[in-house]
């Protein structure tokens, strides 16, 4: 059995161990007191052994708390999600999204209670892409005064549903901080082991294309999603946080809005390999600041860090594109904002 990263388990372990660490520190302190480089020694070793269990339980308890990093992947940055590229004629193929049971993602009550998380596989016959996913749906969505409703949509690249994300939505929406809204989880990466950034690699991976077309095809044909323009967003950090400003910008009339936690405006190509095939025009495309001083600026809603990269973002931006910078941090203040700047569909019912 894992311990996951987000867990109350770890976490209690980890505090017990910090006392325990403490304790042992106070109890060798006399015998490193004495003089002589190794008890000097000594006492660094002391000193240093209880500031890492101290600073591990804060960043875990904070982690926890904020939901920055969902999981052991998410934070060593390895894929274990199925995400591959079929070969062949995959225009042939019907867009279908597979759900392959629930997940326990620590939601109390029941579903109609608190909402569930199921897992989906995802298979894309314009990018060529199967992967697999989360969603989350909200309580809602089961009960039968809402059974008419349909629901606004937040794509989530990055998390899990072992992480905080799905009962940080959760908890809002039964205290009616947020409306209820579906949230697909998903890793922003089209291959593992290859991170194409949302990109449409030239003779390559169609991530693009995955995620303004397949994605979305897919969970408004298996849930009851709102197809009013704008009602859908996104969210993300890291890669995902790219990921989240792009759609929007490329794909308005789906996404309204997008949250970026910890935004690049450009791919970070290290691990990615070639993403152009030596095409400016390409690589212009996918630079998020070149689209703003040269494209025709999309009616949507941005969410950006408030540090100085994100300011130059925030004032190349042109109406009707409008850029926010993030004043609360972690996903809670970006689910909030989210909620805010999504259209209200008028198919939902309260």
């Amino acid at each position: 059995m894992t311990v996951g990263l987000t867990s109350s388990l770890f976490l209690t372990v980890l505090v017990i161990t910090a006392v325990a660490v403490v304790a042992l520190a106070l109890w060798l302190w006399p015998r490193a007191a004495k003089k002589g480089p190794l008890q000097w020694l000594g006492r660094l070793g002391l000193i240093a052994a209880t500031q890492i269990v101290i600073l591990g339980v804060i960043l875990v308890g904070v982690n926890k708390s904020m939901g920055f990093y969902s999981s052991w992947t998410d934070l060593f940055g390895a894929s274990t999600g199925k995400q591959v590229l079929t070969a062949g004629t995959a225009s042939a193929r019907p867009v279908a999204l597979t759900v392959k049971g629930t997940v326990n993602a620590g939601l109390p009550g029941g579903k109609a209670q608190a909402g569930e998380v199921q897992k989906v596989t995802f298979h894309g016959p314009s990018s060529g892409v199967t992967s697999d996913g989360f969603v989350y749906l909200p309580p809602q969505y089961f009960q039968k005064a809402h059974q008419n409703d349909r629901f606004p949509v937040v794509v989530a690249l990055s998390s899990q549903p072992s992480g905080a994300l799905p009962r940080t939505v959760a908890a809002d929406i039964v205290g009616s901080k947020i409306k209820p809204t579906i949230y697909v989880m998903v890793r922003p990466t089209a291959l593992p082991g290859r991170g194409v950034d949302c990109t449409n690699v030239p003779s390559g991976p169609q991530g693009l294309a995955f995620f303004n077309q397949d994605l979305p095809l897919a969970v408004a044909d298996q849930y009851r999603t709102s197809g009013s323009p704008g009602s859908w967003g996104t969210l993300g950090d890291a890669t995902g946080g790219y990921c989240a400003l792009k759609l929007p910008l490329t794909n308005p009339t789906r996404y309204g809005a997008g949250a970026s936690l910890s935004a690049d405006y450009t791919p970070q190509t290290g691990k990615s390999g070639n993403l152009y095939a030596g095409n400016t025009e390409v690589r212009n495309e996918n630079d998020l600041m070149w689209r703003l001083g040269h494209m025709p600026a999309p009616p949507v809603s941005l969410l950006v860090p408030g540090d100085g990269t994100s300011t130059q973002f925030q004032q190349s931006a042109k109406a009707p594109t409008h850029v926010d910078a993030q004043s609360g941090s972690g996903y809670a203040a970006a689910i909030r904002w989210l909620d805010q700047k999504l259209s209200l569909t008028g198919e939902q019912q309260g």
